[in-house]
């Protein structure tokens, strides 16, 4: 069993205030959720959520996941930069929310390994990315 994990400030950015995505961190058991509702500005030519906000959202919430576990019993997130982001686009979304839940799989105390889905609010799946994260300092 694992200890739970206190709830985290998240560290807002400015591409975050640009897209409008919200991030909680108060999950005990870890991972973080990231939530947009989709508006016509985050939409692609063919009326659909764009491909570069889908990763967007799934680097934040895999590497919101990876910053919570290192962090461990800290009160702070650990920064950390994003060495690799695979994403698979599996369904559109036109309207609504969207929801990532990103969470970690392994790696040790620099590098983590976190994988992220994201949904629509009906529970369809829309992507996946898996990603390694590694340690930095600011």
């Amino acid at each position: 069993m694992t200890t739970p994990l206190p709830p985290h400030e998240p560290l807002g950015s400015g591409a975050q205030a640009l897209v409008g995505y919200r991030i909680d961190l108060s999950n005990p058991n870890g991972g973080a959720v990231v939530t947009l509702e989709v508006a016509a500005k985050h939409l692609n030519r063919n009326g659909t959520l764009q491909g570069g906000i889908h990763a967007m959202m799934l680097d934040a919430a895999a590497g919101f996941a990876a910053s919570r576990h290192l962090a461990g019993q800290a009160t702070e997130v650990v920064p950390v930069v994003t060495l690799s982001l695979t994403t698979h686009f599996l369904a559109p979304a036109d309207k609504g929310t969207v929801i990532a839940t990103g969470h970690v799989r392994g790696g040790g105390r620099k590098v983590v390994y976190a994988d992220a889905e994201i949904c629509d609010a009906d529970g369809t799946l829309l992507s996946q990315g898996n990603g390694i994260f590694k340690r930095t300092v600011l």
